[in-house]
């Protein structure tokens, strides 16, 4: 009996010890930590990896950038897209300087003008009527004799006190007419089937603007220009030829699909993005009659609306002597200056109010500060007929304009230019 009781003893205190060594098993060695449960999907199981770049189970490291890879939520490293055009001048009062006059001692007075009045811009002749370059310069481009004439000796010192006034400087390059560039590049010079030179009323010939070795050479100018720190590039003569001989001219195209319109705006469409791309400002010079008449647009190519929804300015040239008799109701519209220029800017308005405001063209007339003694029935231009011509811009909602005169004569120290 004893020794059944002893039997049974031990059995329990085997049991008894067997529990508590598997108690102590458990909670010492099986049991997880307290907090540190394991990871329970894929995606935490890679934010963990990634968050403390640990080895991988090969020996390699992985990044947090791998990881992203990997996972299919790799992060963007493109810088948003931003435009790199300069803020464009939005109340430009300027006048035209020649050439010769720039690289005259007759400048300083001329910069003096500017500075001591509400007149804020100078537009400057870099490749002036007859195809010249008015600077000397190295660029290969322009290495043909007798291309650059070089007026502006020190065109760097130039455009430095230019910078210094705080002056606005814009561009100006004659396009298509260029009798220089005809006469070194006879090939691209427009002519007739017979071989005739085309040319303007005094003999100065014209290229052909369907030419893209013409544009390219344009742009390349403008380009310079921008180097010289020039704000603007404005491109004149931005048209088609007129006349007998320039009907009949071959333009290397088939003049029956392809138009003038076309031609013009090719051109513009292909300087709008070069000089966009490289954060350069350009304008285009057009005939103020081209707004109301179908015949001129088609003759010179200049699409008002078109044009404006490609270049950054359009200067519309509506001189009032320039418009025929009759012209916006006026007998003699050379005699009535805010008439005229206020019916042509009305019609501005009109050819634009179909296009976007942030995709239209800024519009910076050109107004007539000379006397156009050939017109019959003219009148002096002076203060009176200035101001009323810059009252029309500003009652027409525009704010800005510049002054030709083709000698630089500019006596309007008197003339209010304010709105």
């Amino acid at each position: 009996m004893k020794k059944k009781t002893k039997n049974a003893l031990l059995l329990v205190g085997m049991v008894v010890l067997a529990g508590i060594v598997f108690f102590t098993v458990y909670f010492f060695v099986m049991r997880e930590p307290e907090g540190e449960t394991q990871p329970s999907t894929i995606k935490e199981i890679s934010l963990e990896i990634g968050a403390g770049n640990i080895e991988s189970g090969n020996g390699d490291e992985s990044t947090s950038e791998e990881i992203q890879e990997e996972s299919g939520e790799e992060e963007s490293t493109e810088a948003p897209e931003e435009n790199t055009l300069p803020e464009i001048s939005k109340e430009v009062r300027g006048i035209y300087v020649t050439g010769p006059k720039a690289g005259s001692e007759g400048f300083a007075d001329l910069v003096t003008l500017v500075d001591e009045t509400e007149l804020n811009t100078m537009v400057i002749d870099i490749k002036d009527d007859n195809g010249n370059i008015t600077f000397k310069s190295d660029a290969e481009f322009l290495s043909a004799e007798g291309t650059c004439i070089g007026y502006i000796r020190d065109i760097d010192g130039m455009m430095s006190l230019l910078k210094e006034k705080n002056i606005y400087t814009i561009a100006r390059i004659a396009c298509f007419k260029d009798d220089t560039l005809a006469n070194n590049r006879p090939d691209l010079a427009l002519k007739t089937p017979d071989g005739t030179y085309v040319t303007d009323a005094n003999g100065l010939k014209w290229v052909n603007p369907h030419s893209e070795e013409v544009w390219d050479y344009l742009c390349s100018i403008g380009e310079l220009a921008h180097e010289k720190g020039f704000d603007e590039i404005q491109f004149d003569y931005v048209r088609f030829p007129v006349g007998e001989t320039a009907s009949k001219a071959d333009y290397g195209v088939d003049t029956a699909t392809v138009t003038h319109e076309d031609g013009i705006n090719g051109f513009l469409s292909y300087a709008e993005e070069r000089f966009h791309a490289e954060g350069i400002l350009f304008g285009a010079d057009l005939f103020g009659t081209v707004m109301g008449s179908d015949a001129d647009k088609d003759t010179t190519g200049q699409d008002y609306a078109a044009i404006a929804e490609t270049v950054d300015v359009v200067c519309p040239m509506v001189y009032p002597s320039h418009y025929a008799n009759g012209s916006f109701g006026q007998k003699v519209p050379d005699a009535a200056p805010y008439e005229t220029i206020k019916g042509a800017m009305d019609l501005s308005v009109e050819q634009l109010s179909g296009s976007a405001p942030e995709t239209v063209a800024d519009v910076r007339p050109w107004l007539q500060c000379f006397t156009a003694k050939w017109v019959n029935g003219y009148v002096p231009y002076g203060k009176e007929q200035i101001e009323a011509q810059i009252k029309a811009v500003y009652d027409s909602g525009y704010t800005q304009w510049i002054l030709w005169n083709a000698t630089n004569r500019y006596d309007v120290r008197e003339v209010n230019m304010l709105p």
